[in-house]
């Protein structure tokens, strides 16, 4: 796959996100972390297992082989980082969680660069300090100094759990090579719903109290955040690696921002602004401008 479409598919696939904030933080009034998580991937679970089975038409014996990185797979990017996510949004309200969720990049490329050997350029540096400033425009409103005068609470607290636990689950699925995308999706997926089985069970739930929003946010988490941008993600990371795939978080306050904006909320010049900032970002640690340089460079040699 080109570079061109994985770029593409991290787009959608922050756009899909996005709206997981924006419906989260409505559904988590009527239901606890633990039951949107579990019914999230339930319902996806009904669209990725069959799409798994006929169109992956996976080596079984490898995924057996594979079970250990699976679980984790399950355990951290399934119901590790959900988890962490409602629970924050119930505590600190989304754009505190955008804030925090903003150094996911940052933190990706760390553990990436110590761990996994991986190598970016200074313009790819560059372009993840342009886009997380234009991340921090956005989510500030253009008042950057509310960064050093903010108190965190217990819901930013969680929500830096939640970037962790993402970028280890990131680098999980970077080396899980033999297992196609989809497939490691659903077992993964199928892995953490088993274990958050009898957890759910144990708490019990007022369906009488679920009204049409909370009904309505579950499927659209089911369908686009769960079952499109998981599977996008993992393609993504295989192709270009998780340096260079994190950049595209910082997607997901612009997003919001448009979503907001749809649903009438008016969008404003600083977010404008912010989003110009998180687009050029993405383009310069893409590696683009490197390549037009070098190309440029070629030329003028000969």
């Amino acid at each position: 796959m080109s570079k061109y479409r994985v770029w593409l598919l991290l787009v959608i696939t922050n756009l899909f996100w996005a709206g997981n904030y924006v419906f989260g933080k409505y559904v988590i009034t009527e239901m606890t972390p633990l039951w949107i998580t579990f019914s999230r991937w339930m319902l996806a679970l009904i669209f990725l297992c069959p799409i798994a089975y006929f169109i992956e038409k996976p080596k079984w014996k490898m995924v057996r082989k594979a079970w250990l990185s699976l679980v984790s797979m399950g355990v951290l990017g399934i119901l590790g980082y959900n988890m962490f996510l409602y629970s924050a949004l119930e505590y600190t309200s989304a754009t505190n969680a955008a804030l925090v969720s903003a150094l996911n990049p940052a933190v990706i490329v760390l553990f990436s660069v110590v761990l996994l050997r991986e190598k970016i350029s200074r313009l790819q540096t560059l372009g993840i300090v342009v886009s997380l400033i234009g991340t921090l425009v956005v989510i500030t409103q253009g008042n950057l100094s509310q960064i050093l005068q903010k108190d965190y609470n217990q819901g930013d607290i969680l929500m830096l759990a939640a970037v962790v636990v993402w970028t280890l689950y990131s680098m999980i699925g970077r080396r899980l090579t033999t297992i196609p995308p989809i497939t490691a999706t659903a077992v993964s997926a199928l892995f953490a719903t088993i274990i958050m089985t009898p957890f759910v069970i144990a708490q019990g739930i007022d369906i009488t109290k679920i009204g049409p929003l909370v009904v309505t946010g579950i499927l659209y988490m089911a369908i686009f955040p769960s079952l499109f941008s998981f599977i996008f993600w993992n393609i993504s990371v295989r192709s270009i690696g998780i340096s260079q795939a994190g950049i595209f978080l910082n997607l997901i306050p612009v997003f919001t921002a448009i979503i907001s904006g749809i649903l009438g909320e008016r969008i404003t010049g600083t977010q404008v602004v912010g989003g110009a900032l998180v687009f050029m970002g993405v383009y310069l640690t893409t590696g683009m401008l490197d390549r037009k340089l070098a190309v440029s460079l070629a030329v003028n040699q000969n």
